[in-house]
Order: structure tokens, then C-alpha cells, then sequence
């Protein structure tokens, strides 16, 4: 075989949740111009696809690209992996340690090509080589850099007016009814406990990284990710607007308003200001009455960010970066809405190997800008709060990526970006009007949705101009994102243990409380099968399991009956059937979901009944154009230009693709092939 290399340098530009269907129709339809320059001067499917490893989830697809090995062999398995000690818990497992395959940049690496793992989820943190061309950036969980470890307080929204006697501070909860300034319930708002109340720690935060058990039963449709996940949750405090008062230097006409942060126990002051026609339009924000200058000052209709203020959780103060935007201001300045992002300690460089990349990015490029998690079913925070800023995130990291690019010599860069997966977890189910989000307007979200396309399209264009510099890049997702056709069972949500099919097919029994309701806890005497993370269903075995009642010589036949159970099972709304495809665990080594990590079933869920993406298999399709499937576009160096190949492109195939194409060693327990059909040159 020919190993020269045919490229010196490579650029992995991943999107976590990029779908080729909504992608090749908004192509077809002019909106996406710097990919259409990708595939003019590269290679892919005319369809763009790639077949997915499965689960269709984040890590173990990410992996799968970084290794070439499926999921059963590499064994992430889910964002969770089964607890050692119990069924019904799991234990986290974004973790390289977990990983049992060989990651293409050891290879790289190994050959004298300096490297950089840019929030690669997965399978990139802790670094796994020890070879000091090996750079890596967080990779801990999917979000956005540093989110997992550096958050300080919470998001926020203050609404502040003429009307209101008192400061008051809600901790993060629902957004109380009405919208605007004009909020119809105060009392009930009000009445809210606001005791005090831990910062609301992300799923993938500090406790789940400690490699404890989490238990998340998931029994009804209000415990699924698709409820909870679209609520909008966020501190509200509510303050006067009064004239301001005892300040050292506030502007003629100012009126002053109060801002608590830091979990409602510090005090930031506030004047909303006239501009020359005496229009109230802008608000600036101080530590102090004393203060000769604001530390921010915000426009109407503009996002700042970058702006560095203080922030305590738990008795520790750090230096933190926030962005600010108006939502609304009344001419007269009697009533003002305010959003403040939450708050990323700008000294946490934990996740930075080495740290000095941490360093040279802060001063070359500035602080990390946090994204907003808050929208979902508030089409208004979606269109003003949520989207904007993950514009400026990607901005942030494409100035990041291009700065170490152009100044640091990296051979090699494997990067990753989630806007449009978090977009997603928010908000594509709404791209549909289903019974239980009927208040929402499906074209509304339809049209939030493109506007994440057309983000990602402007940070692609950020990196075209590296092809005229001899570079390979390559554009690969994880998977896809569908929107539902029907409201999906409570089987097959990787966040836990499913129990409503399981309990109605006989297999899986809560404990109940004294006036009969279910509680969460198994009744592990009387269960003989639970359903857990995404697609696996394990046996209670003796022998095996901690309260094992299966006999071994049971388990074929038991195995059996599940199986056939779950292909009957049917919804019953529809009357359809909703599980796709069952396979005991020797059997699903046809599609690389066997082994210890995997169950003693994996099953799908039926294609109309997906959520939006994890439960299915990845040739799954949904409503308005959407599908799981992941995209692959690949140009420069050592590729063809403006060829399409009709190749099945599986993500098993990438890893060793670009090992062919820089001359590397290919990962030792790789299982894909190289897409030789785009090669410029054959091997």
C-alpha cells in the first residue's frame, strides 16, 4: 500500500447535531453559500450522508469518528455507562479512560505532527497520550467550552419598574405568565420560595464527573429531556425604577434599578439613561453608587459580552465573564427588561492541556463567552437571548481556531462546535405542533431552526481560506436532528431508567407509597428486566446482578419474550408499532452495539416515532426535512474537487481516511475503511 502522505495538515471541523437532509435543502435553496464553495472544491455523497455508529448519541458517535471503531468495541456506549453495582444507575463516562480504542491523534502525534483536540466529547479528555504534541481542550461534556467546570451563577432576567415597591429575587425558576414588562401574575411569582437555593448544577457538572452514581427515572412524558429540557428556567429579580439618588456621578435624569447576583446575595445598581433626544435607550451597570464609571454600559438591540464582574458560589469569589442584553425599554425608562448570561470564572483553565493554550487564548482572543441555555418554548428568548449568543460563541472559537492555526504551527486540529445540537435539545421538537406543545406555533421554530444553519455556514466560511493554504478539511456531525411525527414512548430516553413500556409489558415494578402511586425505586423481587439509557435492556440475572432473580438457563427464553413483546407493543395513540428493531447482545454485533457496555438487548424505536436523536437508527427521518443521519464534506489537499461519489460513508471510515491522507498509522482497533473512491491519487 502507498502510505505517503498526501496532505501535511488537516482541519476537522465538527457540528455536533448537522443534519444532511435540512442541510442539502437549505443548499438546494441558495441559504448555505460557504458550504456550497466546500463542495465545489471537495468530495461527498450527493446526498451528503454518512451512515452513524449507534446509539445516535454524542460521545459514542464522536468516538467512533476519533477511533474508527463502533461503540461495542470502543465502549462508549451512551453519555452514561451502567453502574458496576446497580441496574438503575449509571455513572458517567465522557471520560478517555473508558475509551478501549486507540484515538487518531495518537497516531498523528506519534509521527511528529503537532495536534490540537479542540472540545472533542467524549473520548479526548484526560489527554491519552502523554506526547507533548498532543494539545487538547476540555472535551468533558458537549456544551460549549468550559461549561461543565467553570460556571458561577446562574442566567438571569431583571425586570425592572415604576410599579414595583420592592427588590425581590426568584432563583431559577419558570418564567411566571405574561410577557414583556407586563407580567399578569406578580403575587403568584412572588410567592415563590426563594430560600436559599444552590446554583442549578448541569447534568454533566462537578457531582457527575466524580464518577458517582445518578439515578433519573423517567415514568411519564413531563420526565422526558423534551419537557423539562424547553421550559425556560432562569433568576428573575424584580426591581423599582425610581430616580436615581445618591450617586457620585449619574448622568442628569437617570433612573436607577437593582440587580442581585450570585444567587441573590450581591448587589450590582443600574441607571437606565436618556440619550440626546430624550429618549431613555441604553443601561449602564456598577458595582457601586461610588463608582465614577460603569463596568458595562448596553445599547438597546445589541448583545455585549466579554465584560469580566465578580461572582460567588459556595463562599468562593471569582472573576467571571457575562454577557448583558436589553430585552425591552419603555421610551420613558419606567419599565426595562434586562438578560444577564451566567457567569464563567475566567481563571478556570482546568480542562487546558497544556495550560499555557488557556493563556495565550485569553490574551490574543479574550474570555470564553457564555451561551445562553434558556429559550426553548419562549420563542422570544430563542430569537433574541438563545441565538445570538451562540453567534458570538462561534465567533469566539473560530477567532480562537484561527489564532492557534496561524501563530501556534498545528499540524492537525479536531474541533468540534455544539450549536445546533443545543438548538436542537431545545427546540426542534417544536418544529412540529404536537398535542403537548400545541401553544407553540411550529412555523416559528421551523424558522428558528434555519437561522442555526445559517450560523454554522458563516463559522465554516471562517476556515475556507485554509484550503488555499494546503489544508484538508473535513466536515463530519455526530448525528443528525429530527423533528418527531408523533409524541415518542417512554422507552428508549438516555437519561435513565424507562419504566412506563417496561412496567406495562410486566417486565419492571416500582415500589409503591402508602396511597398506591409509584415511586422511584424497583421493586427488584418482582423485576425481571429493566430499560435503561438509550437503546439496552439488561436481565435481572442471578449471579450477576446485585439482586439477580433470573436463572442463567432462563435468560435465552426470557430474552426471547421481551423481544417479542416489544415488536407488539403498540402506541396507543396510533395503534402503531414503535419499536423498530430488537437484537440479543450476540446479535447486535451486526451493527457494533455489543459487548459488556451494551445490554443483553438493544433495541430502536420506530422510525415516526423518534425524538431527536439517540433512540433510533441513523438512517431515521422526520418531519419538515429532517433526519439522525450525520453529513460528511470533505476538500483539499490529496481529495477530488467537485466529486461525488455514490460510496456508503460510514463514520468508521473517517478516522482511517485521514491517517491514509497524512501517512499515519491508522488506529489499532480500527474497523472502517479508507473512502478511497475521493482520493486524488489512488492507493
Amino acid at each position: 500500500m502507498n502510505r505517503a502522505a498526501r496532505t501535511k495538515k488537516v482541519i476537522v471541523l465538527g457540528i455536533d447535531g448537522m443534519d444532511p437532509v435540512m442541510t442539502k435543502r437549505l443548499l438546494d435553496e441558495g441559504k448555505l453559500p460557504n458550504i456550497k464553495k466546500y463542495m465545489e472544491h471537495g468530495a461527498a455523497r450527493e446526498d451528503l450522508h454518512m451512515i452513524g455508529a449507534h446509539p445516535t448519541i454524542t460521545p459514542p458517535c464522536w468516538t467512533t469518528l476519533a477511533t474508527g471503531a463502533y461503540p461495542g468495541t470502543h465502549g462508549i456506549t451512551c453519555y452514561w455507562r451502567q453502574s458496576p453495582d446497580s441496574l438503575d444507575g449509571v455513572v458517567y463516562n465522557m471520560d478517555s479512560r473508558h475509551c478501549k480504542a486507540e484515538q487518531l491523534w495518537n497516531s498523528t502525534v506519534e509521527e511528529g505532527l503537532k495536534t490540537l483536540v479542540w472540545h472533542w466529547p467524549g473520548s479526548s479528555w484526560p489527554p491519552s497520550s502523554k506526547n507533548p504534541l498532543l494539545h487538547v481542550v476540555d472535551g468533558t461534556q458537549p456544551g460549549s467550552v468550559n461549561m461543565g467546570v467553570a460556571q458561577m451563577d446562574w442566567e438571569k432576567i431583571i425586570y425592572a419598574s415604576a410599579g414595583t415597591k420592592k427588590v425581590k429575587f426568584i432563583p431559577h425558576t419558570q418564567k411566571a405568565a405574561g410577557v414583556g414588562c407586563n407580567i399578569t401574575d406578580m403575587k403568584e411569582a412572588l410567592s415563590i420560595n426563594d430560600e436559599e437555593d444552590e446554583m442549578m448544577e448541569l447534568w454533566w457538572g462537578d457531582e457527575a464527573r466524580k464518577g458517582g452514581e445518578i439515578r433519573t427515572y423517567i415514568k411519564s412524558l413531563d420526565d422526558t429531556e423534551m419537557m423539562i429540557g424547553a421550559k425556560v428556567a432562569y433568576d428573575m429579580i424584580f426591581s423599582p425604577v425610581e430616580p436615581a439618588k445618591a450617586w457620585k456621578s449619574a448622568p442628569e435624569n437617570a433612573l436607577e434599578f437593582t440587580v442581585l447576583v450570585s444567587a441573590g446575595k450581591e448587589e450590582r445598581y443600574g441607571l437606565i439613561l436618556q440619550n440626546p433626544e430624550g429618549i431613555f435607550d441604553s443601561v449602564a451597570l456598577y458595582r457601586s453608587k461610588e463608582d465614577s464609571e460603569p463596568f458595562v454600559t448596553i445599547p438597546t438591540g445589541e448583545m455585549v459580552s466579554g465584560i469580566v464582574d465578580d461572582a460567588t458560589k459556595k463562599g468562593v469569589t471569582k472573576p467571571c465573564c457575562r454577557s448583558y442584553k436589553i430585552l425591552e425599554l419603555s421610551p420613558d425608562g419606567t419599565n426595562l427588561r434586562l438578560w444577564i448570561s451566567n457567569a464563567l470564572d475566567t481563571t478556570n483553565d482546568m480542562l487546558w492541556h497544556p495550560l499555557t493554550v488557556h493563556d495565550k487564548i485569553v490574551t490574543a482572543v479574550g474570555h470564553i463567552p457564555p451561551v445562553s441555555l434558556i429559550g426553548g418554548e419562549d420563542s422570544e428568548l430563542v430569537d433574541q437571548i438563545f441565538e445570538p449568543s451562540w453567534e458570538l460563541y462561534n465567533q469566539w472559537q473560530a477567532d480562537c481556531l484561527g489564532y492557534l492555526l496561524d501563530n501556534e504551527e498545528y499540524d492537525v486540529v479536531f474541533s468540534h462546535l455544539h450549536n445546533i445540537d443545543c438548538a436542537g435539545h431545545q427546540i426542534w421538537h417544536l418544529g412540529k405542533t404536537l398535542e403537548p406543545w400545541k401553544h407553540t406555533d411550529e412555523n416559528v421554530y421551523q424558522e428558528l431552526m434555519e437561522r442555526f444553519y445559517l450560523q454554522t455556514d458563516r463559522y465554516l466560511g471562517r476556515f475556507l481560506h485554509y484550503l488555499d493554504k494546503g489544508y484538508t478539511i473535513f466536515v463530519v456531525s455526530d448525528h443528525g436532528l429530527l423533528v418527531g411525527e408523533n409524541v415518542p414512548p417512554i422507552l428508549g430516553e438516555y437519561a435513565g431508567l424507562n419504566t412506563k413500556v417496561m412496567e406495562e409489558l410486566g417486565y419492571t415494578v416500582l415500589k409503591k407509597d402508602e396511597a398506591g402511586n409509584s415511586i422511584d425505586e424497583v421493586d427488584w423481587e418482582k423485576t425481571r428486566a429493566i430499560q435503561i439509557r438509550s437503546n439496552y435492556i439488561y436481565v435481572n440475572l442471578k449471579g450477576r446482578d446485585q439482586h439477580g432473580i433470573v436463572d442463567p438457563k432462563d435468560k435465552y427464553d426470557l430474552e426471547e419474550q421481551i423481544i417479542s413483546d416489544l415488536y407488539n407493543y403498540r402506541d396507543e395513540v396510533t395503534g402503531k408499532r414503535v419499536v423498530g428493531i430488537a437484537l440479543r447482545n450476540k446479535d447486535a454485533v451486526l451493527l457494533g452495539t455489543n459487548g459488556p457496555e451494551c445490554g443483553d438487548i438493544f433495541f430502536t424505536i420506530e422510525e415516526g416515532f423518534n425524538r431527536l436523536h439517540g433512540d433510533g437508527l441513523t438512517t431515521a427521518q422526520g418531519y419538515k426535512d429532517t433526519s439522525v443521519a450525520p453529513i460528511f464534506l470533505a476538500a483539499g489537499q490529496g481529495l477530488k474537487s467537485n466529486f461525488i461519489t455514490d460510496r456508503v460513508i460510514r463514520q468508521v471510515d473517517v478516522a482511517p481516511t485521514i491517517a491514509i491522507l497524512l501517512g499515519v498509522r491508522i488506529p489499532a482497533q480500527c474497523e472502517g475503511a479508507p473512502i478511497y473512491q475521493i482520493l486524488s491519487e489512488e492507493l
